[in-house]
């Protein structure tokens, strides 16, 4: 066997403490994603509403599978908190833009029954 392998695992968690954002920056990320999405979406024709929708569905499905992977790398009682809060939220958030956009597709088709 190589002495210089590292298991993949090892070198995951190694990485991962690298990403880390440290000191304010990430409050800096969260006020201007904040400005940036009101503006974006305060600016999406109503006729582009509906696919939008769905490709926010998208989205939020990868950001739920993030919020599980954090969660499975919290060492300590309040990361596992947080991560858990973070999986429930994501959870929510995709469940209710699944229901919003089938609504929304349900105004689109007729009354007789077809589909």
């Amino acid at each position: 066997m190589h002495r210089w392998k590292i298991d993949f695992s090892t070198y995951v968690k190694r990485r991962w403490r690298e990403l880390i954002i440290t000191d304010w920056a990430w409050l800096y990320i969260v006020i201007l994603a904040i400005f940036v999405g009101y503006e974006v979406i305060s600016h999406v024709p109503v006729i582009l509403h509906t696919p939008l929708m769905s490709g926010s569905n998208f989205i939020h499905g990868i950001v739920l599978v993030g919020a599980i992977l954090a969660l499975g790398y919290a060492t300590n009682d309040v990361e596992r908190v947080i991560g858990f809060t973070g999986v429930v939220m994501a959870t929510l958030n995709v469940v209710g833009g699944y229901v919003v956009t089938e609504r929304m597709l349900s105004m689109f088709r007729k009354k007789g029954g077809g589909k």
